[in-house]
């Protein structure tokens, strides 16, 4: 893959393996740190929706987020290979009201955990932006670029408490 078409980004998590699982694969606890209400739990093949609503775990990362707040957020499950790997597709900075997004092709993010000194390492790869159309590709991949970097921070912190 070019460098254009995925994003990784790690963090180690000082907090025990399962807690981190769940941060991630339980979602009522991956809204409140990500920044979205979603409708019902994370189950392989499933499509949850719901809108985003600004973290609670940094005012900061809260403001970025507030300008989309009540925009429809969609995910479609993929994969739950329980304490090593979440996954799901999604349509990446899909936050234009005036945009259907669901002709264009998916990115998929990967969080997979893996112990280490001092804490769980997790990786969280997207893939997939080289299939985004060519007149949002660049914006849609630096808005996820840096919103995973705000992610790794939100989820540390939400961990922390």
């Amino acid at each position: 893959m070019s460098s254009t078409d995925k994003i990784v980004k790690t963090v180690v998590l000082k907090a025990p393996h399962d807690r981190v699982w769940h941060a991630i694969a339980d979602s009522k606890q991956f809204g409140s740190w990500f920044g979205v209400e979603l409708d019902r739990p994370f189950a392989a093949g499933a499509t949850v929706t719901g809108r985003i609503t600004p973290t609670k775990v940094d005012p900061e990362v809260a403001k970025l987020q507030e300008p989309h707040a009540g925009s429809p957020f969609t995910i479609e499950v993929a994969t739950i290979d329980p304490q090593r790997l979440f996954s799901f597709k999604w349509h990446p900075f899909a936050v234009d009201p005036g945009v259907d997004y669901s002709k264009e092709p998916m990115t998929l993010v990967e969080l997979a955990l893996e112990d280490v000194d001092g804490g769980v390492r997790l990786t969280i790869t997207e893939s997939g932006f080289d299939r985004i159309p060519l007149e949002r590709r660049a914006k849609a991949f630096q808005a996820n670029e840096d919103g995973w970097a705000h992610q790794c921070k939100l989820i540390e912190k939400y961990l922390a408490r």
